[in-house]
């Protein structure tokens, strides 16, 4: 059954166990190995269902806490994620950066017990239906770095608290299928412990997540194209 909505759509992803299909078994999943997510979104894609609501949805949190977040972090986090408790979204792409993400230039500044986050974001699809966001933002300014990918760190943001307490969100009106949205930093606190791995190498934490979604994608779009070959066979019948 095609969902007509995202609640509708995630609790459907849910129930049939999808949510945690590659997660290990210690975190409620089933351990199984990732080419499944591959046919998984193939067969998504034939059958028009919108996953485009919540690309890499899975692997993308699996990977980026998986190999990098803290012991604590994987177990308040990875469990409740794949009984669909929480939902997440990611914050990586900016206005001045697009998909150059090494000149993202949201910056954190550490003051010891937390950090003061201050920039922008754009093109953030999902936060209207997400508990988390992985934030990609400078913890050490690029001209201080050999690299410009060096210097950059990866957040956990609890949305609940942050969400008119130094994170705006403004949705884009646009005509795609799913929401997406401009996002305003103005002083957000953050926990210091929320910080992912170490300080500096967000960049490549961050990659582990994007090359798993991508490939997702990838499958997805085959399986739109069946999608679009039945449907223009249909069409032609009619």
């Amino acid at each position: 059954k095609t969902p007509k909505g995202f609640k509708e759509a995630y609790d459907q992803f849910v129930q049939g166990g999808w949510q945690g299909l590659s997660f290990p078994e210690e975190f409620g999943g089933q351990n199984l190995p990732q080419s499944l997510n591959l046919i998984k979104s193939e067969m998504m894609g034939t059958a028009n269902w919108p996953f485009s609501m919540y690309p890499g949805l899975s692997l993308g949190a699996m990977n980026t806490l998986m190999q990098h977040g803290t012991e604590e972090q994987k177990q308040r986090f990875l469990p409740p994620i794949v009984r669909g408790e929480i939902r997440w979204c990611q914050g990586y792409s900016e206005p001045g950066a697009g998909s150059d993400l090494a000149s993202v230039q949201t910056r954190a500044v550490d003051q010891g017990d937390h950090w003061i986050v201050n920039g922008q974001k754009v093109w953030i699809s999902r936060i209207q239906h997400s508990d988390l966001m992985i934030l990609l933002a400078r913890t050490t300014p690029a001209d201080q770095v050999k690299k410009r990918s060096d210097g950059l760190s990866c957040f956990l943001i609890d949305l609940k608290t942050a969400i008119g307490n130094g994170l705006t969100v403004c949705p884009i009106l646009n005509m795609v299928n799913h929401e997406t949205n401009e996002l305003f930093f103005e002083n957000l606190e953050i926990p210091e412990e929320n910080l992912i791995g170490q300080e500096g190498k967000g960049f490549k934490y961050i990659l582990d997540g994007l090359n798993a979604e991508r490939t997702l994608i990838a499958a997805e779009c085959i399986g739109d194209g069946y999608w679009f070959i039945r449907s223009e066979e249909h069409t032609s019948e009619l």
